[in-house]
């Protein structure tokens, strides 16, 4: 299927109602609900690439797959039918299936990078430049409400810390994010280094090809194996329940787990690390080293759990295709890499799966009636706006609950803001500081003591502060938001209507 559009005339502005930047799970989640909730908006996706997708269209590394369940990273409004941890390909397809049945093809149009977004308090709208085509064409688009569904990562190119000697190695270094289209790994030594969800995909996908996998960790990550499979949407389906009521009813018993495992691991997290420590040893048996190689320091959950769906990483372990070890990197060498310890790890290939480079609002420059924004300035309105920036949303999902969940809660709100505005004839909503909130603590966006991965670490200046009260707190809670989103007060004086 050819996604290509016709591009409008490079020289013209088209104005829409809104613009969805983005064409992945958020930025099609958000064209649904405008549909549906704001029939009579006129709007339009702006996508770079020339498919729809996102991660899972730019993402080509072997094994690629959700490290969520698809009941709850899947939409509500269309029921997931196959097993909850879901490849690419079948992520991809579910999308194309969304896109045909909601009609919403018709509001994307690809190929379209955006490079500025301008307010102008005059015009009461966004002007918007994007670069088309490998010549970089210029498109301009306007509009009164900019809605970002970009995702919060660097596509073009993955994080890669910069180890001594690099260039001395004399394999190939490949990083996931970056992966070459028919890369041929068949009897090779690979090395891969790092411990988390993309590492935990790509060594038991890539194992029974290459010679050998060696996965290099500098400390432990907590997984979760469990089966693909989900006891309860099996029995439903074998009952001829209608697919909607599967969905929403496996949804509903996924989200009560996760919340009561999520309360454990505060409440009770040694008991929680005995559970996962157990189901790691019952794959590697009682004569493997769990307590170096798979037992962190940190309680589970403050970093993301790695799902293991049939303990695929622990079998390829467990039958010599694959090996762990827990250093550090002193220095590359000709031949691999020299650890801390004195140990040379040698590879034919050495593939960096060390994390990703956030990407704040798109790495759009943003301009606010001619005065560049800095965004670390502004103060998060319930994580959805921000203060100071007039018509303006920005989709950033949850890191312990799948990210669809917090976009289905973002698009509910708008649509209900916008319906609001048009319903008292205002055309700018801003959020502003009242004047009880002028003394508030500015905090991280993210509680580093709740949730401290690298990505966040290395790039929390970037990122607006919150408070500490509603409505200028970032929860991180899908079990809060799912109740004071949905039942925010659009008329508390933290939002200023014209």
């Amino acid at each position: 299927m050819n996604q290509s559009e016709t591009q409008p005339n490079a020289s013209a502005t088209e104005h829409f109602d809104v613009i969805i930047i983005g064409a992945g799970i958020s930025g099609i989640d958000a064209a649904y609900h405008l549909k549906k909730q704001c029939p009579t908006k006129r709007f339009a996706v702006l996508e770079n690439q020339q498919s729809y997708g996102g991660t899972w269209l730019t993402h080509k590394y072997p094994g690629i797959r959700s490290d969520s369940d698809l009941f709850t990273f899947g939409y509500k409004w269309k029921p997931w039918t196959s097993a909850p941890i879901a490849s690419a390909e079948e992520i991809l397809s579910y999308l194309d299936s969304a896109l045909d049945e909601e009609a919403l093809r018709q509001y994307i149009r690809f190929g379209q990078t955006v490079v500025k977004a301008s307010w102008n308090s005059d015009n009461k709208c966004w002007q918007i430049t994007s670069k088309v085509g490998a010549d970089g064409q210029q498109s301009h688009f306007s509009c009164n409400f900019l809605w970002m569904c970009q995702g919060y990562y660097q596509h073009k190119k993955g994080y890669t810390p910069d180890w001594p000697n690099m260039d001395q190695f004399e394999g190939d270094i490949i990083h996931p994010q970056t992966w070459p289209e028919g890369y041929n790994y068949t009897d090779k030594d690979i090395l891969v280094i790092g411990s988390g969800a993309t590492a935990a995909t790509l060594v038991p996908a890539i194992a029974e090809k290459s010679a050998h996998v060696t996965m290099l960790q500098r400390s432990p990550t907590y997984f979760f194996p469990a089966p693909n499979r989900n006891e309860l949407a099996d029995t439903l389906r074998e009952l001829d329940i209608p697919d909607a009521w599967t969905h929403e009813i496996v949804r509903k018993k996924i989200l009560l787990e996760q919340q009561q495992l999520t309360e454990r691991c505060v409440t009770d997290p040694e008991s929680v690390r005995v559970e996962l420590l157990t189901a790691a040893r019952e794959y590697l048996g009682d004569d493997y080293d769990i307590d170096t190689h798979f037992t962190p320091s940190y309680r589970p959950w403050r970093q993301r759990l790695a799902f293991v769906p049939d303990g695929d990483l622990f079998k390829g372990i467990k039958a010599g295709k694959a090996s762990v070890v827990t250093d550090e990197i002193d220095t590359f060498t000709s031949a691999g890499v020299k650890l801390k310890s004195g140990r040379e790890l040698r590879a034919d290939t050495i593939i960096t799966a060390t994390g990703f480079d956030l990407s704040v609002l798109g790495d759009i420059e943003f301009v606010i009636d001619g005065k560049s924004l800095d965004f670390a300035d502004t103060w998060t309105y319930r994580g959805i706006m921000y203060s100071g920036i007039p018509n303006m949303a920005w989709v950033f999902g949850y890191f312990r609950a799948s990210w669809t969940l917090r976009a289905d809660l973002i698009s509910e709100f708008v649509c209900r803001l916008l319906s609001f505005m048009d319903a008292n004839k205002s055309t700018v909503v801003t959020p502003c500081l009242r004047p009880q909130d002028q003394d508030m603590p500015a905090l991280p966006f993210v509680d580093a003591d709740n949730f401290n991965p690298g990505y966040l670490a290395r790039s929390m200046h970037l990122l607006p502060k919150q408070g500490d009260h509603a409505p200028w707190v970032f929860k991180q809670d899908f079990y809060a938001e799912q109740t004071d989103i949905p039942a925010a007060d659009l008329q508390d004086g933290s939002l200023l209507y014209e």
